[in-house]
């Protein structure tokens, strides 16, 4: 395919947006950057675009006579393969991307994809890590927050890169093939978006879909739907664990990680070696070796950065100690078996502040996970009350109903005792309050440090 002289819609104008313009313009496409809604700055867009932008923006409802012209469409991932123009542009035959699918189009180099419910950021982070400690030209993309079709120019024939996919990135794939692929977990997450568990479950496996017989897949041995949608996967499958031994693959055993072969069996790491804490850490980590493992990088360097890694911003990170209560940003934890882990990793009796935007999530698991060790429940945004209800229906009554984030800080200020943890881990997004999940942990921060 040539983008010479082609109409191409780039359907939204966030970060990803931009970037998919910024690489279109390198060849002779003819560019609409569209956005539905007319509350976006028209203005601002254009600055973001520069001063060497060809193209044409358009706000609000999209002409027919555009529509008729339009040769291919190019999806941000924060727009619903469902909404009421793909729809449209998909009975008129139009081609829908997605801003990945473009980005590896002009790809040279081989691709890493880590995607899964929880632990994808950290996970991406760690690798991204690895792979430069031992290759000269990586490349971290994707929802870690900076866009594919940013960096997919600069790629070679010696490149690799390492890309952090979401399950919206992965409904609009087609030729997207990664050499290495690792599916975390699957727990329920974006159901307002996938509609079924099993439709967002299958979503998370197209990572897969283009991958042969030469290419590998890392799984969650534990996941026990992971495992079964995985029966059909053609790659080579190798496994990861931190509850049962195995024979190929690597494993938790009390404070080890151990890894596994035909070959061999040894010991990587001891987790108190780790800066990073909690079981689902330590899965990131396993998953982050079994990928270096596979891409031939020595266990030597491989065992240097994981002990040396200190994890990644906005989840479980440590922000400052207030009057002696220690206060952690999990902002990250957009839901709530992201939140239960971040839950379990406190060591302290802990005042939780969640609640945010609603994405069809339930949270009586999440409110079981607090275990006595969750004294107070800080609750702010979309979802407070039905999150309150459900503490309430579950037994939890300590809870504290609040109308900005703020005003969480200062109530858990007010009533945490000297040795308590205050946790930010909202289980779920922060759309409608903040602009995302990094403006809600930046904030909590500010606010925290003003204390």
């Amino acid at each position: 395919m040539t983008f010479d002289y082609k109409n191409v819609l780039i359907f939204g104008t966030g970060k990803s947006g931009i970037a998919a313009v910024g690489l279109l313009q390198t060849t002779k496409a003819n560019i609409i950057l569209y956005d539905s809604s007319t509350d976006v700055d028209e203005d601002k867009i254009k600055v973001k675009l520069g001063d060497n932008f060809r193209g044409e923006v358009v706000l609000g409802q999209l002409p027919d006579e555009i529509i008729k012209t339009i040769d291919l469409v190019v999806l941000s991932p924060g727009v619903p393969i469902d909404h009421d123009l793909v729809n449209k542009f998909r009975s008129l035959d139009t081609p829908i991307w997605g801003e990945v699918e473009l980005a590896y189009f002009f790809e040279k180099g081989r691709v890493v994809a880590i995607t899964g419910t929880n632990g994808k950021t950290t996970t991406t982070a760690l690798v991204g890590e690895i792979f430069r400690a031992y290759f000269e030209k990586v490349f971290v993309v994707g929802n870690i927050g900076i866009p594919y079709t940013g960096s997919t120019l600069r790629t070679s024939e010696d490149s690799i890169t390492i890309a952090e996919i979401s399950s919206f990135q992965l409904e609009t794939v087609h030729k997207f093939r990664p050499f290495i692929s690792a599916i975390l977990n699957l727990t329920p997450d974006h159901l307002d978006r996938h509609y079924t568990m099993e439709n967002y479950a299958r979503t998370k496996i197209n990572i897969t879909k283009n991958q042969s017989e030469d290419d590998i897949c890392i799984l969650n041995y534990d996941d026990e739907l992971l495992i079964s949608l995985s029966k059909d996967i053609k790659c080579r499958k190798f496994y990861f664990s931190s509850s049962n031994v195995l024979e190929t693959g690597i494993y938790l055993d009390k404070d080890n990680i151990i890894y596994s072969s035909s070959k061999q069996k040894e010991i990587v790491c001891n987790v108190r070696d780790l800066k990073i804490i909690g079981k689902h850490n330590y899965e990131n980590v396993m998953v982050a070796c079994l990928i270096a493992i596979a891409a031939n990088i020595p266990m030597e360097t491989i065992r240097t950065v994981i002990k040396d890694f200190k994890g990644v911003e906005h989840r479980i990170e440590y922000v400052a100690t207030k009057n002696n209560v220690k206060y952690y940003n999990d902002s990250k934890g957009t839901n709530p078996e992201a939140s239960i882990k971040a839950i379990e990793s406190m060591q302290s009796p802990t005042l939780l502040i969640a609640g945010g935007f609603d994405k069809g999530s339930t949270y009586d698991e999440w409110i079981k996970s607090f275990n006595g060790k969750v004294r107070y429940l800080v609750l702010l945004g979309q979802t407070k009350e039905k999150i309150a209800q459900a503490a309430m229906d579950n037994g939890f009554t300590n809870i504290i109903l609040v109308d900005s984030l703020e005003e969480a800080v200062e109530a858990c200020a007010e009533n945490a005792r000297v040795g308590d943890s205050v946790l930010l881990s909202p289980a779920c997004a922060s759309w409608g309050m903040f602009k995302d999940y990094e403006e809600r942990g930046n904030l909590f921060k500010e606010y925290v440090n003003k204390l």
